[in-house]
């Protein structure tokens, strides 16, 4: 198993790995304001434009093709150049091609504007992994990933919410601005902070000879690992329910419960913005049984994942009223308390010369099989029946990335003895 050495596990000093990883969550918090300040504002575009629900599902759904395009070769650029240059420069793309949401005089431009803001996000998850991966002692690398994924609800709930509130005072196109400069901001004090130095994609053979790896290496460390690849689908599967919630919760709230944008907007933020409980404590709990269980870090999700589809199976079926919320409420927190156990396995199972890239598969994964087609299909099944029918396909893809994540379980700890042992050291 890859061990860090410096400072009890630290690649810095404590107080330092800490700094970054704050700027890390600050800039994966305005990132997702960044991507979903959209979705609250469906209802007032399609009054000024006269554009349909398959039409808005496309405003979000192009900035997740867009990272499945790009994230592989940035995050291989990430791997192999500068963590830190790479978000650094990635944040300053997003962050302006935000602001340039509020100019926008039709769909199109809108369209290609949120275009450019996928353009810029396409690698800073698989970098921010891999930064946070290095930054950190191997047994609190659930509990930190943890941590950081809570800014996505955050992010989400901030660009939601702020998306209702402002589109109904002062008109949607000010929100683009609003939630644009803060990330900017970060983005060039992210410029500055130190990195960890690249890591030789080399190996030890049996001979306990220094080998540098070949194209067909590291081709092998991602296809000969079952545990790798189940989780990339099992991940997939839950991104694909979020985004769908993130994407159409207001809308559902407006037309299943009449409710005002402002409200709508505001509930649905809640609902995903409890995440913040459950992401960090998923991580701590999964690091917590893993001392007992080393599977933990794919079985935790498999059932997490399983309770959270039985919780939405009976909110969008069973209730209405104030049973549904409370219901859609532990379901906000329970369904990102997957996140952490499956973002490690992608850096444990991996050469650590090749974990953003690693990460960058995962995401191209999620987002072509779940962000990018979740709000498409959501989108079109609303148009050909209605909202509450398309959503009532949820539950199910909940159950089939559970049984992904328990399969992946087994091979787990098969996988992780494959792993090249490396010491990392700071730039």
């Amino acid at each position: 198993m890859e061990k860090t050495e410096t400072r009890k596990g630290y690649l810095f000093t404590k107080r330092y790995s800490n700094y970054i990883f704050t700027l890390l969550f600050l800039l994966y918090l305005f990132d997702y304001a960044d991507r979903m300040v959209v979705n609250s504002m469906f209802t007032s575009i399609q009054a000024e434009w006269h554009i349909n629900d398959t039409q808005c599902g496309w405003l979000v759904s192009v900035i997740y093709l867009a990272i499945g395009i790009l994230t592989f070769p940035i995050s291989f650029l990430v791997d192999r150049w500068s963590r830190t240059k790479t978000i650094g420069i990635m944040a300053i793309i997003w962050s302006i091609a935000t602001a340039l949401c509020a100019l926008t005089g039709n769909y199109v431009q809108l369209f290609m504007a949120r275009i450019m803001i996928g353009f810029g996000e396409a690698g800073y998850a698989p970098g921010g992994s891999a930064l946070i991966s290095g930054l950190y002692p191997v047994e609190r690398r659930s509990r930190m990933i943890g941590f950081w994924n809570a800014s996505i609800p955050l992010g989400s709930a901030i660009g939601v919410t702020m998306g209702g509130i402002i589109a109904q005072s002062f008109g949607w196109k000010h929100a683009f601005g609003l939630v644009a400069f803060p990330g900017l901001v970060i983005a060039v004090l992210f410029l500055f902070v130190k990195d960890y130095k690249t890591v030789e994609l080399s190996f030890v053979d049996r001979k306990n000879t220094k080998v540098r790896m070949k194209a067909r290496d590291i081709i092998a460390e991602f296809t000969s690992k079952w545990s790798l690849i189940l989780t990339y689908f099992g991940m997939a599967c839950v991104v694909f329910v979020t985004t769908a919630m993130i994407v159409w919760l207001p809308k559902y709230f407006e037309v299943d419960r009449h409710l005002p944008p402002k409200t709508a907007g505001t509930l649905a933020g809640v609902v995903m913005m409890l995440a913040l409980i459950g992401a960090p404590l998923g991580g701590y709990l999964t690091d917590r049984w893993r001392k007992t269980q080393p599977r933990a870090r794919l079985l935790f999700p498999a059932f997490s994942t399983l309770i959270s589809a039985i919780l939405l199976f009976v909110a969008l079926i069973l209730l209405r009223g104030t049973g549904q919320l409370i219901v859609l409420f532990l379901f906000g927190i329970l369904v990102m308390s997957f996140v952490s156990g499956p973002s490690a396995v992608t850096q444990d199972v991996i050469h650590p010369g090749l974990r953003a890239t690693s990460y960058s598969v995962a995401v191209a994964v999620q987002n072509l099989f779940g962000s990018f087609t979740a709000p498409i299909v959501i989108g079109k099944m609303s148009d050909l029946t209605n909202l509450k029918t398309a959503m009532a396909i949820l539950p199910t893809v909940l159950l089939v990335g559970s049984i992904l994540f328990y399969i992946g379980s087994k091979f787990y700890m098969r996988d992780l003895e494959k792993v090249a042992v490396i010491k990392m050291e700071a730039a």
